[in-house]
């Protein structure tokens, strides 16, 4: 097998343009590597081979045809399901969407190609993004490359596992943590946008406030360069920010010596199991090594930031998902005499436990008598934590936490405890809520073998902060992907 997979996105691409490297080798050993290790993991629920072979032969023509071939020349990238991709199927891992195909491709999408990239295949994940560990979807389990046993996080679990074990490059979702939770579990670098600064236009809804695309990539450069490619703003979707973007590769050696970092005194407070905790003191000590300044910050609606976050997402998902109702598009169930009927069996049918779990939830919140209550106070919440996090960032340029609190956890262990799984994101959702850009780069691993992830977050679109950061922790600690459970 050619070992060219193993080479990141930015060496692939440099390689393409200098003619040193074929797309279509490339992509043939990340397909060859990604089949043989597929029936482990379960990582995609597509794979694009004729299309992908057909886009890298276009490219290597167009390079001897002295064309520019872009930045992301011949660099295969995976897809999360619930964003579009023209002619190809669109579940979301979902039943109620078997049978729907794109009209259309992502915003993202349509940046990735025009930079040069090939989509290798679309990605499993957690029923439209709700989850933390990649076992709601309603097609597969993924596994985790490191422990076939082991959840490989969520939502973007697919993506995550696809990186680790055969693409340089995917692009996932961030709700309120399932791009950095998942990089965090299998070892990888995760990078979650401002909000706004990645058009969501051809992004399938779940919390319309917290959404964001973003890159799961196995090293800081590569995130920076496809965030380099997919930002910027978009006149079909109102919530992307018009605001210029900067190369955020030309700051991403400048190291974070002589950076203030905050660390909140109310992560003290949190359980964190024995080996998470001795990780996350020796990163502390790696930062302080490297040249910044940790300063205590006190942000006391950290406390109340789970509770915000799932009263606010599950709100907006009652209200995102009314649309999938076996009528426009996607599954119809049969035999049904009313039109009432027909809504409430396609939508029974269609949809998994976990999302019929955060409609009722959201719909809950939301009705009358109980509005105020709950999503009236959330609302109120989260202007709180964002007023704390500002001030906060008066006296730092970052805020560090882990990434989760443990490791990657074993399959089956917190399917059946709604609340146990929904406190893995009690690092992650923050930084949603505030709609600040937050990075997961690996930290260590934990008793078990298993990776840990450090979170580093900053002011709104500030990428270039935590980016430069998390290069200068991933170059100290000289981290190298090699998950233990599938071969080289």
């Amino acid at each position: 097998m050619s070992q060219l997979w193993q080479l990141g996105a930015e060496e692939i691409a440099r390689g393409v343009r200098g003619g040193e490297l074929s797309a279509r080798e490339v992509f043939e050993s990340c397909l060859e590597r990604t089949r043989a290790v597929e029936g482990d993991l379960g990582a995609y629920l597509e794979l694009l081979a004729e299309q992908g072979r057909e886009r890298a032969d276009e490219i290597d023509q167009r390079r001897r045809a002295g064309e520019d071939v872009g930045p992301l020349a011949g660099v295969p990238v995976a897809i999360k399901d619930n964003i579009s991709v023209a002619g190809r199927s669109l579940t979301c891992g979902s039943r109620i969407l078997e049978g729907y195909v794109a009209a259309y491709s992502a915003t993202a999408i349509e940046r990735l190609e025009a930079a040069g990239a090939v989509i290798l295949g679309r990605c499993n994940l957690d029923e439209y993004g709700m989850g933390s560990s990649c076992e709601n979807s309603s097609f597969q389990l993924t596994h985790n490359p490191w422990r076939l046993d082991r959840v490989p996080g969520g939502s973007s679990g697919g993506p995550a596992a696809a990186v680790a074990t055969g693409v340089p490059l995917a692009l996932g979702t961030d709700t309120g943590g399932s791009i950095r939770q998942p990089a965090a579990f299998c070892g990888i670098v995760g990078l979650k946008p401002t909000y706004g600064r990645v058009s969501r236009y051809g992004l399938v809804a779940f919390a319309s406030s917290t959404d964001q695309i973003g890159p799961l990539a196995r090293n800081t450069r590569d995130a920076a360069l496809a965030l380099k490619v997919i930002a910027g703003a978009d006149e079909r979707d109102s919530t992307s920010a018009r605001r210029p973007v900067a190369d955020p590769l030309a700051e991403i050696d400048n190291g974070i010596a002589g950076r203030a970092v905050g660390v909140a005194t109310e992560i003290d407070n949190r359980s964190l199991p024995a080996e998470a905790r001795a990780s996350w003191r020796q990163a502390l000590a790696r930062l302080e090594r490297l040249g910044a300044e940790l300063r205590e910050v006190s942000i006391p609606a950290l406390d109340a930031a789970i509770a915000c976050y799932y009263v606010l997402c599950t709100s907006e998902a009652s209200a995102n998902l009314a649309r999938f109702d076996g009528i426009r598009y996607g599954r119809r169930a049969a035999g049904t005499g009313s039109l009432g009927e027909l809504y409430r069996a396609s939508r029974s049918q269609g949809f998994g436990a976990e999302v019929k779990r955060r409609i009722m939830l959201g719909t809950f919140a939301l009705s009358a008598g109980y509005y105020d209550a709950y999503y009236g106070r959330a609302l109120a919440v989260r202007q709180a934590l964002r007023r704390q996090l500002e001030t906060a960032f008066e006296t730092v340029d970052l805020l560090v936490t882990p990434t989760a609190p443990s490791g990657a956890f074993a399959i089956g262990e917190r399917i059946d405890d709604p609340l146990s799984m929904y406190l893995m994101d009690i690092y992650t959702v923050p930084a949603s809520l505030a709609g600040l850009p937050a990075l997961s780069v690996p930290c260590g691993l934990d008793d078990d073998g298993m990776p840990l992830g450090l979170q580093l977050m900053a002011r709104p679109f500030d990428e270039a902060a935590v980016l430069a950061a998390g290069r200068a922790f991933e170059q100290d600690l000289d981290w190298k992907v090699e998950p233990t459970a599938v071969a080289a």
